[in-house]
């Protein structure tokens, strides 16, 4: 994976003989009339930098890289679209829905839906009795699900195991069997990537709730941030699919990121809880760089790295999905920056995600 990425980094970026355009990104750009804008020279980057990259993708094969949304202080910095995308058109974030779940955990622990991280799983669905439930889920805090550690019989890449979503994607109502995949080891013992986790931390919101999770979404996250009508897939029985197949726009996506940057706080209203917002990026529960060479650590349905990009350092957080689709934040500067694609399936489309942050964290005076 690290030599596809030097290679993709290599094909974007090592042309010298490709010149900018005399149209500028203010000119170019999309900007919502919700937020202000900055200027390059006033969000601290360096305008060569960001031009060069800019027609560096516009010129780049492969024409499924979507949309380019920068954020700086709550100012939109950048905000392009490519390849017949425009400022509406929304994309599938896929797995990058899972870091968005646990964003609405901390909204549902903020209402008082839920108690706390340190709440088992059997507790949150046993209440009623039509509900089975494997007991195992009593040693199982919400916390273990949230890093991806529950010890559960689930693993994404291993189609054998109990808790695969190649085993309930496809039925009308999953619940029961989410609720009793066997326990495989100890919880809290070490990250296995399992669509499972994002599922559970959806069916307690949807249970604590009376709604589906993207109808809670809808009311108490997307609509406050001012977003398009979006879709999250759902089945029959009003479950929805928190692991992913959730589409929004590149500036919506970008929004949620600000978030974050703004302590759980939008216009004025408390989202979500500061303690949660900064505990979602401080922590780094596993070491995950063997696995996924863009991170460093994993925790709490977010990925974390800290490395060096020109002469900046950066640390900072992201969610991830298929295809090159990410949100990338980094509080101390408050800074996002939202990339979408539709590369999925592919080999490069992280790659290229990767080396457009690159870029952009290089251009920062």
């Amino acid at each position: 994976m690290r030599t596809l990425v030097l290679l993709f980094c290599v094909a974007l970026f090592s042309c010298s003989t490709i010149q900018p355009q005399a149209q500028t990104p203010e000119q170019s750009s999309l900007a919502t009339p919700e937020l202000p804008t900055a200027s390059l020279e006033g969000a601290g980057f360096n305008r060569d930098s960001i031009e060069f990259l800019l027609e560096a993708i516009q010129t780049t094969p492969h024409k499924d890289f979507r949309g380019l949304v920068v954020i700086k202080d709550n100012h939109i910095v950048l905000e392009e679209y490519y390849n017949t995308t425009w400022e509406k058109t929304v994309v599938d974030i896929r797995s990058a829905g899972k870091s968005i779940t646990a964003l609405l955990l901390g909204v549902a622990i903020r209402e008082g839906l839920i108690e706390s991280l340190d709440q088992n799983v059997y507790s949150l669905f046993s209440k009623k009795q039509k509900t089975s439930i494997n007991e195992e889920y009593k040693e199982i805090k919400l916390r273990h699900v949230l890093d991806m550690a529950s010890g559960l019989d689930a693993d994404t890449d291993n189609t054998a195991t109990a808790g695969h979503a190649i085993h309930w994607m496809a039925k009308d109502d999953w619940k029961t069997y989410l609720l009793n995949v066997p326990l495989k080891s100890q919880p809290g013992g070490r990250f296995v990537y399992a669509d499972i986790h994002a599922l559970l931390i959806g069916l307690a919101i949807e249970e604590a709730a009376g709604m589906s999770l993207k109808d809670y979404a809808q009311q108490k996250l997307f609509a406050p941030l001012g977003f398009e009508p979006i879709y999250w897939y759902t089945n029959a029985a009003k479950q929805t699919g928190a692991a992913g197949n959730l589409y929004l726009t590149t500036l919506d996506f970008a929004k949620l990121g600000m978030l974050i940057t703004n302590e759980g706080k939008w216009a004025g209203q408390q989202i979500i809880q500061p303690d949660y917002i900064e505990a979602l990026i401080s922590s780094k529960n596993f070491p995950v760089s063997d696995w996924f060479f863009a991170a460093d650590f994993y925790g709490m349905m977010w990925y974390k790295s800290k490395r060096t990009f020109g002469d900046n350092e950066v640390e900072y957080l992201f969610a991830s999905g298929n295809g090159g689709n990410q949100l990338i934040v980094v509080p101390d500067k408050e800074l996002v920056i939202a990339l979408t694609s539709s590369a999925y399936g592919t080999g490069y489309g992280q790659g290229r995600t990767y080396a457009i942050m690159s870029k952009i964290f290089s251009a920062i005076e």
